[in-house]
């Protein structure tokens, strides 16, 4: 049975002050799963000037949990985006635009940094608007907006030099039988498997996305993914490279659902409501 969704009591503001941990003001409801920000799991905000309020607008759980492909040992990754009030925005120093942990790994992008990396297809930022709607953890109503508008921000081009982009990286990062240490072998042969494994999801991700403009997180095949790196980490570096090529074939003839631009007027439009509902916060 699938971990319940958690659900976000009133008043999901995380709040904290330059170098000291960031106390909770919200209240997680799971049978099996744990808050990502309670103690001693706290997102530092030391990079913040001054006294900074990160509003969760949307976040959930992605990466292989999301994929169908965790195994036991996997991390959960979560990926959200958030927005400081927009005071903030307008002082001699700009807020981080990004706040990054490991220790529970965490992503949290504001608002108009996610909304250009979504512009041009990053397939991690991407996911977020498309996840099953049981590994959402936050869903605000500005959150459930941009769920809504996330057409606008596919383009056909964008899609698929992102998505090949990456599957092309991971394909690099394969050790492609060079000699490794004995010692280092298991290591390596994990390494390769999942790198064999992200470059199956990307392009499998990327040419549904590219057809019919929409994708599924879920994998419809994970146990064929996993068959996949396995196979690669054994040795079948021509497997990976056939793969990668038939995609880029695929996405070079294939019609596609998707625009030739994204619809940046209406992700405009979103942003500016992010804006204007956070205006009065912070002002003194």
């Amino acid at each position: 049975m699938r971990d319940s969704p958690l659900t976000l009591a009133a008043g999901c503001d995380i709040s904290g002050r330059p170098g000291r941990p960031v106390p909770v003001c919200c209240r997680y409801r799971s049978a099996t799963r744990l808050c990502p920000f309670r103690p001693p799991h706290n997102l530092p905000l030391d990079r913040y000037r001054g006294e900074t309020t990160m509003h969760v607008l949307l976040s959930g759980v992605v990466g292989s949990t999301a994929y169908g492909l965790a195994g036991p040992g996997s991390d959960v990754d979560r990926l959200g985006v958030f927005a400081v009030p927009t005071v903030e925005l307008h002082g001699l120093r700009r807020p981080a635009e990004s706040v990054v942990t490991t220790a529970p790994d965490v992503t949290m992008h504001e608002a108009a940094k996610w909304c250009r990396l979504a512009l041009n297809a990053n397939p991690t930022v991407t996911e977020l608007v498309w996840l099953p709607a049981e590994e959402y953890e936050v869903r605000t109503g500005l959150g459930e907006q941009l769920i809504a508008i996330r057409a606008a921000f596919l383009s056909a081009p964008r899609v698929r030099d992102a998505y090949l982009g990456y599957a092309t990286r991971q394909l690099r990062a394969l050790s492609g039988g060079d000699a490794v240490p004995a010692a280092d072998r298991a290591r390596v042969r994990r390494r390769d498997a999942k790198h064999a494994r992200h470059l199956a999801r990307l392009v499998a991700q990327g040419e549904e996305l590219y057809r019919t403009g929409t994708v599924r997180i879920r994998l419809a095949d994970p146990a064929g993914v996993r068959a996949f790196g396995e196979r690669v980490a054994d040795g079948d570096l021509a497997a990976a490279r056939r793969l990668l090529e038939r995609a880029r074939d695929t996405m070079d003839t294939a019609r596609s659902a998707l625009p030739d631009r994204p619809d940046e007027p209406t992700v405009e439009r979103w942003l500016r409501s992010v804006r204007a509902a956070r205006w009065t916060e912070g002002v003194a």
